[in-house]
Formats: C-alpha cells, structure tokens, sequence
C-alpha cells in the first residue's frame, strides 16, 4: 500500500478463524464504526438492538448452510475485533436486514444506494487490458469504515476487495483474472423469501477458478431481494447479470463496453418484471447513457483517464455519475463513497475516496 493510501489494506491468510481473527484485530475501530452505522441505520427503523441480534440471529443457519467457512470468518472477525457474532453478521446481511426485516416493512420503498459501473475490454482500451470500474454511491460515513482486504487463499484463487470493515467481501478482482462488482436494482419481487446474503455470494463468486465457476455460484443460489452484478475476465470477457430473486438476466458488452446503473435494461427483465427503483433512482436513466457516450469516442484507446473523467461526470448533479453529498432517507447523507478502478491483469486496483472532495487515487496491488 502507498504511504498515501487512502483506505487501510489488510492482509488475512491462513484457515478461516484465523483469518477472521487477523482481521478482526487489524481494524477493530473500524469495524465497531460499521457496526454503529448499521446499528444507528437499524434503529432509525424503529428496531432496537436486541431484536436486531435477533434477527441477525437468524441468518447464522442460513449463512452456514450456504458455506460454514464463512460463519467461522466472521465468529474470528467477532473475537478479533471484540464484538458478537450477531454484530458481524449485521454487516454481511445489512441490506437483508435493513430492508427485510418485518419490524419496518415500509423501508422498503426507501432503497438508497445507488452506484454506477463500467467494464471496458481490452480490445477497447488502449493498452490491450481490461478495466472494471466503479463508483460506490452509499452512506457518506462508509468512507470512514471502508478497507482494502487482501485474503491469501491455499485451495482457491487469492482476492483484493474494497469492503465496510467487518465484511467479507463487496467489489473486488482475484488472482485467476476474476473481477466482480455490484449495483442496486429493485424489483416487485423482492423480499418474498430467504436467501444468502449478498455479499456472501460475491465472496463465494470471487473465489472462483474462472468465469464459469462464478456463474454457477450465482445461478445455484436464490436470492432475498434483486441486484445486479458486473462480471469480468482479465483475458477479455464481461457479462451483465441482473438478478431478480428468482431469476437472472443478462447482457453483453457491445463495442467492447458495458455499462449499468440501477434500472433495469434487459428487455426480458422489464417485460417480465416492474422495476420499482427508478421512483427513487430516475438518474439512474441518464447516468447509464453518460458514462457509455462519455467513453464511446474513445473506444480502441480508454485509458484511466478516460475511464475517471467518465465516473466523474457531474450532469445533473448532486444526482450525477459523481454523487455529491445529499440528504437522503432517515436522515443519512448519501454521496460517491469511493471511486473504484480495478486492472485485474496487472493485479491493481485504484480507489479515490470522496471523490467529489479530492480526485486523486491510491493504488492498492494483489
């Protein structure tokens, strides 16, 4: 990490307790900081602490059914860092929790994240290697609870994700050329029934040997509500997957670039399923069509300047590409958290935090 570097890169290895308690001991400020948002952002909600462990409570079978390696994570970041496991579980299953639970129905027509992502491949760029970038449009505060995790692996590939601390896993690439990132999507399907949490799932697909692996891991599992994940190979493949609950869709890159927000675009998707997030997200239209025009004359020689000038984009703002900050839903403030560009074949990833502050990036390598 540079000396400059913006957000704390932390190192696991080893079995999964013991990574989790590295972990856990590395950044305890930070993870008790994620807990208190989730905590304050739960009982915004009208949910107390102890019905919150409740509730986290009963995503600990659901999350060892799914893989109790990272159940024995998280009980190690737990130790680690001093707080129970139902705190650690908060973090991993926050949007589960946020905008599942019974206690607060209503939050559910209230989704606030947003994020806008973008992959160019190597035909497109002008080095001949892939680029998978993203901004991360949340809660203002995660710039202060974010890190760089590093997790060195002996039975799966090695992985470089930005993460809220105390989670295991959110945008990120691997040592087999894997990149993975993720926006909101909301649908009229959304919270009907259980499953793993999301970022779980991106753990489990990020660990995989190639992109076909990854894909299974998606399609074997249902899911509690909708989102849409960005995949890529540093070898020059991409894949848009708008996942419903019960159903995924998707599309390819055309003229070496793919690009989403947080609307739906497959026409199967939208024939098939109301697309609830646009009453909350209708930049969402315009902020798709400026990064893919704003990077369209370039195709054949993006470079990462291309590729920020893009996700820096201010049309319309504070409801832009860039996100300033803004007052949004139970009186948070969401803004760009953090501007995420990774090079999966290179092994670096770049990450400006509040970019809307300052542009500068700090480079981060596997």
């Amino acid at each position: 990490m540079n000396d400059d570097a913006v957000f704390p890169r932390v190192e696991i290895e080893g079995p999964p307790r013991e990574r989790g308690l590295q972990y856990g001991r590395a950044v305890p400020e930070r993870i008790a900081a994620s807990v208190a948002l989730y905590q304050g952002e739960m009982l915004r909600r009208g949910v107390s602490v102890p019905r919150q462990r409740e509730l986290a409570a009963r995503f600990v079978p659901v999350i060892g059914a799914f893989g109790a390696d990272y159940l024995d994570e998280m009980q190690g970041i737990a130790d680690g860092a001093g707080v129970p496991l139902e705190d650690i579980v908060l973090i991993n299953a926050r949007t589960e929790m946020m905008y599942g639970s019974h206690d607060a129905p209503e939050v559910q027509s209230k989704l606030v994240e947003g994020c806008t992502g973008a992959i160019i491949l190597p035909e497109a760029t002008r080095a001949g290697r892939l680029l998978h970038a993203h901004n991360w449009d949340w809660r203002a505060e995660c710039a202060d609870t974010s890190i760089v995790l590093c997790i060195r692996r002996d039975n799966a590939p090695d992985m470089l994700t930005f993460v809220e601390a105390g989670g295991l896993a959110r945008h990120g690439f691997n040592s087999a050329g894997l990149a993975l990132t993720g926006n909101f999507l909301q649908s009229d399907r959304d919270f009907k029934a259980p499953g793993a949490p999301l970022g779980l799932v991106r753990r489990k697909m990020l660990e995989a040997p190639n992109m076909a692996a990854a894909l299974k891991v998606l399609w074997a599992q249902p899911r509690a509500c909708s989102n849409n994940l960005m995949l890529s190979h540093s070898d020059g493949e991409a894949i848009d997957l708008e996942c419903a609950p019960d159903e995924i869709f998707w599309i390819a890159p055309e003229q070496g670039l793919l690009v989403h927000a947080n609307h739906f675009v497959s026409p199967a998707a939208r024939v098939k399923l109301r697309d609830t997030g646009l009453a909350t997200f209708p930049d969402s239209l315009y902020r798709d069509r400026r990064v893919r025009s704003l990077l369209a004359p370039h195709v054949g020689h993006i470079a990462r300047e291309h590729v920020t000038a893009a996700l820096f984009d201010t049309f319309g703002a504070p409801d832009a590409v860039l996100r300033s900050p803004k007052p949004a839903v139970f009186d948070a403030i969401s803004a760009t958290v953090a501007t995420i560009i990774m090079e999966p074949a290179s092994g670096t990833m770049q990450v400006a935090r509040k970019p809307y502050e300052d542009p500068r990036f700090s480079e981060y390598r596997l």
